[in-house]
């Protein structure tokens, strides 16, 4: 090929043009401001306990207002609907359901200084907040104060605006939110300060230390004692301490504030390294481009139809002539939508180490991490769902640095993180879900971490005995009589020794695979297949009444309905017991269509609900893609917008449960890019709908997975798939291997506003189910009840119909030279049943049910009742012979509020009496406190009524551990009736958390001797 001078000069001009062009976009593509669309207030408002102040991503500090200082919704410090602000602390939570943070509270005043809060807080007004990522401003009304907020990552910057004033102050208060167990302050000199807080809430023994910088000197100081100023001190320890700096009118003055778990020249040295000099704006503007950095891992275009003649005339039914209104955008409130969800994402963990390495760690030593950053506030129940899958797809790096925090968290403190908290283990929520997030990483290629001391802690956390786990490995279950919450935990540690057995695999360890293979099995062992839900077990037998919308002790945070489809390892073993996939889908039809209502106690987490999905907490959160499984795959696309359109707004109240540190909005992320693993730890993600037109995945190996959907921008309701392509080539698959995306590539669906049913059947569906070292269910009695006056027949049987039942009746272990069950039994005197189920020469653990004759002469007439939510077995309880324990969640207690216990006992005639018990439980904390005084009358005929005894409680109301007392009075006469009467204790003290609310009175039985 022959080229003349002047073309060739023409084509390596346009190649050069089209090279720069190429650079110029995509400079600008990576410089694009994804910030903008970052609205910290969604998730302020409602039940969402997120908090709008400055934050660098995962950073140790969080500078925010604090707002409201008590309640279930004040647990982030802020509400949206609150006016009144008392000041500015540097530490938060994000989302949670439990209080705590909230630390050294900064609030700037003009005037004489005021310690009392009441005295120092001010209104504000919504109009004058602002808030993005790295930055919130507001105005203080009362004193006229501007006020401005940046962060690092371990240190915070405000910036206050005076009005003229010679008294312009800065209120530091140590006291602020939580107990205080010590703290102290110092002054270094007039520009410079330090100070400690150790303190106690959710998290048992906090340790802040804090160093404070001032680009102005001071003119005067006074640190106070109990409010009161301590004249001539520079220091000062104590629990209730707190001071004031004072300028004389300084217009603007900044103030920068290092924090560390480690020690006070630990924050001097955050603060000197992350903020040298005294540079608003500058730092601002380096954290913003912090976050625009990580939000820009992923980058959506598109997502949300044209506006429509609907949106500009919403009220005009079709008349074109009523005036326009502004219409939303609905392009850009998706946008908001999606990367404050993302931004929601990335507050939490926390890092925890100083910039030299240092940090605290769980057994309050001083640790260092060597080339890793150390992590705390890891709700691990929550995020091991979707945020965790989402960051090990994301941020690869970080994630090995949560694994190798989990692995230091062990050797300090023997196991694993359950939920930790500022280097405390809270032991909040159930299971053991690090598990889940190490082996879904490692799993997923991330393995510079020391996998054989991870396995070791994964084993060394289930097989410890504590939580009921004693009792889950001796009888393949939790039950209900030994351990509340039974089967929430039960659920969780199959699927956490499911994990175990995929690590087991990747390991190469079989003899380890084979043991918790079987236990990732004993989820079918609190699988009803007569009513098809997951349910309690106790004695030996299902628990009951039982009402699949009840929320009780037997769930976490939940019911029957939620729980029953919590088997994400061993999905197709469920859709075999409940019948098949007809039968499942039938059950997933009904679980988001029932107008059955929730009932049982009150539980504020159960919210967000589509029928009896509850997508305001986790539980559910796997549930909309399990059609994935069945031949109506295209409910999942139908359920999972739904959720996405109805359960998430740009407004604050924008969230339909708690944030829970990432989860509620990884849920939204992961969604919104078309895919989600139900079960971390495999690779399969399953597919549902991609909410935006493009979505480019900016992958740590420098590679693009690419997703598109056209469709995305047609209109409103297109989110049936009509097909899809794998790299330009036609793919047929319900799920994404996560292979898929690592390499790189790109993903297209086709959606259209109609179910495309048949392409949905031919597509293959996804995989989850156990098909080696399979168990057999264990066996269960069904009787009338476990007491009984009159002899009573029982039944023995078991879920597999091919396992045959052996029992006894003598206390001896059945097997299969034991009688084999053929009939029903009869029970006439106190008895134990042992029973085993056995196929194939593999046997069920034994399954024991206690059967007590009790005496058929006293009858118990309640002249109060019992409450409903705790009736334990009804109407007898209290002679029913059935002691309660400690633990009141176990059941076996019945519960009184408002009125005093009173019982009358009929022995049908009158007879000699030496000592009458009544059996009693305390758990202040819980609001259950013992009688003052349990009273014994009696009488002959019923109406006439002497005292025979009065016991007084020996157990102050103080005495905080759960314990029980019996009430025992010597009595020594002939009667016929005797009547009971508990006396409440009445309103809670002074000192508990709700003083002035009414005390409980749990009683369990009544004995006659």
């Amino acid at each position: 090929m022959i080229i003349i001078p002047g073309v060739r000069s023409f084509f390596r001009y346009t190649a050069f043009a089209l090279i720069m062009s190429i650079a110029i976009c995509a400079s600008a593509q990576k410089k694009k401001d994804l910030t903008k669309y970052v609205d910290p207030f969604i998730g302020t408002g409602g039940h969402g306990h997120t908090y709008p102040g400055a934050v660098a991503p995962f950073g140790m500090m969080q500078l925010s207002p604090d707002t409201r200082l008590e309640g279930w919704d004040g647990s982030s410090g802020y509400h949206y609907a609150d006016t009144t602000v008392y000041g500015f602390s540097h530490t938060h939570l994000s989302g949670t359901g439990i209080a705590d943070y909230c630390d050294v509270l900064f609030m700037p005043t003009v005037g004489q200084p005021q310690f009392k809060n009441t005295d120092y807080r001010s209104g504000f007004s919504k109009k004058n907040e602002e808030s993005g990522p790295g930055y919130y401003k507001t105005y203080l009304n009362k004193d006229k104060i501007g006020v401005e907020l940046t962060a690092t990552t371990r240190a915070g910057m405000h910036r206050y605006d005076y009005p003229s004033a010679n008294q312009a102050n800065i209120i530091i208060d140590l006291q602020h939110r939580d107990e205080v167990l010590d703290s102290w302050i110092e002054v270094v000199n007039d520009r410079e300060i330090k100070g400690y807080r150790r303190s106690k809430s959710w998290a048992n023994d906090q340790y802040l230390y804090f160093y404070v910088k001032f680009n102005k000197s001071f003119k005067n100081y006074g640190i106070a004692l109990n409010n009161q100023v301590q004249a001539g001190k520079s220091k000062l320890q104590g629990k209730n301490i707190k001071m004031f700096v004072q300028f004389d009118n300084p217009g603007e003055v900044i103030s920068k504030v290092g924090i560390s778990s480690v020690s006070a020249d630990g924050a001097l040295k955050n603060l000197d390294a992350e903020m040298p000099d005294f540079d608003f704006k500058k730092i601002a503007k380096a954290t913003k481009a912090a976050w625009n950095t990580e939000l820009s891992k992923i980058q959506v275009e598109g997502g949300a139809p044209p506006v429509s003649h609907e949106d500009r005339y919403p009220a005009s039914n079709g008349n074109r002539t009523q005036k326009p209104v502004k219409p939303v955008d609905r392009a850009a409130e998706k946008m908001t939508i999606f990367y404050t969800a993302l931004y929601h994402c990335m507050l939490a963990p926390n890092i925890y180490n100083d910039v030299d390495g240092q940090y605290r760690g769980l057994d309050q030593k001083i640790h260092s991490a060597n080339g890793f950053n150390y992590y705390t506030v890891f709700s691990l129940w929550d995020t091991f769902r979707a945020e965790n899958p989402l960051l090990t797809m994301i941020d690869r790096k970080r994630t090995t640095d949560f694994i190798k925090s989990f692995l230091e968290m062990y050797k300090q403190g023997g196991l694993l993180p359950i939920w930790p908290l500022a280097s405390n283990e809270t032991y909040c929520m159930v299971g053991n879900h690090a598990i889940p997030v190490i082996v879904d990483a490692y799993a997923k290629g991330i393995r510079d971490f020391d996998a054989e001391l991870a396995f070791t802690a994964m084993k060394a956390s289930v097989n410890r005995n504590q939580f009921g786990l004693d009792n889950y490995r001796a009888t393949g279950l939790v039950n209900s009589d030994a351990e509340h919450e039974s089967v929430a935990k039960t659920l969780d540690y199959a699927y956490d020794d499911w994990c175990i057995a995929q690590m087991a695999k990747m390991l190469n360890k079989p003899q380890d695979y084979s043991v918790y293979i079987k236990r990732a099995q004993y989820w079918k062992n609190v699988f009803n297949t007569t009513n098809g839900f997951m349910q309690a077990r106790e004695n030996g037998s299902w628990f009951a009444p039982f009402e699949p919308t009840e929320i009780n002790n037997n769930y976490t945070e939940g019911n029957a309905w939620q729980y029953t489809f919590l088997v994400p390892q061993d999905v197709e073993g469920l859709i075999n017991a409940m019948g098949g996939r007809t039968a499942f889908e039938a059950k997933l039809d009904e679980l988001f269509s029932t107008n059955a209502k929730l009932s049982g106690r009150q539980q504020d987490d159960v919210t967000g609900l589509v029928g009896q999905y509850a997508h305001g907490n986790e539980p559910s959160h796997h549930i909309a893609y399990l059609y994935n499984f069945t031949n109506a795959a295209e409910k999942t696309q139908y359920y999972v917008n739904r959720i996405l359109q109805e359960q998430y707004s740009a407004k604050p109240d924008g969230l339909s449960g708690n944030e829970d540190c990432g989860q509620m909005s990884a849920w939204y992320v992961m969604s919104s890019l078309g895919f989600y693993n139900i079960a971390p730890g495999q690779q399969q993600m399953q597919i549902g709908i991609p909410q935006f037109e493009k979505i480019t995945i900016n992958l740590e190996n420098g590679k693009k997975f690419v997703v598109s959907n056209p469709g995305a921008t047609v209109n409103r309701n297109n989110y049936y798939l009509q097909g899809m392509t794998l790299n330009e080539g036609a793919y047929n698959k319900l799920y994404l291997n996560f292979d898929d995306i690592a390499k790189g590539g790109e993903f297209e669906v086709f959606t259209g506003r109609l179910a495309n049913k048949l392409f949905a059947q031919d597509l293959e569906k996804p995989t989850s189910k156990i098909t080696e070292e399979l168990i057999v269910p264990n066996p269960y009695t069904e009787a009338p009840s476990r007491t009984f006056k009159q002899p009573i027949s029982i039944a023995i049987k078991d879920a597999d119909s091919l396992a045959k039942v052996y029992y006894t009746l003598d206390g001896t272990t059945p097997m299969a030279a034991s009688t084999p069950y053929t009939k029903r039994i009869l029970i006439s005197e106190n008895t134990t049943v042992k029973a085993v189920a056995i196929r194939d020469g593999k046997s069920s653990f034994v399954t024991e049910s206690t059967f007590n004759r009790i005496r058929s002469d006293l009858k118990l007439t309640l002249v109060n009742k019992y409450l409903v939510n705790y009736s334990a077995q009804g109407d007898e309880s209290l002679v029913n012979g059935i002691r309660g324990k400690a633990n009141w969640r176990l059941g076996n207690w019945q519960g009184f509020q408002g009125k005093d216990l009173e019982a009358v006992i009929d022995m049908s005639q009158v007879k000699p009496v030496k000592q009458v018990t009544l059996g009693a439980l305390q758990d202040t904390r819980s609001w259950i406190v013992f009688p003052k005084t349990v009273q014994y009358w009696v009488s002959d005929d019923g109406k006439n009524y002497k005292l025979a005894a009065t016991v007084n409680t020996k157990v102050p109301v103080d005495s905080l551990e759960p314990q029980t007392q019996d009430y025992t009075a010597t009595v020594n006469l002939r009667t016929r009736y005797i009547k009971v009467i508990a006396k409440q204790y009445g309103a809670l003290p002074d000192w508990h958390e709700s003083k002035g609310s009414p005390s409980y009175i749990f009683a369990d039985e009544i004995i006659v001797e």
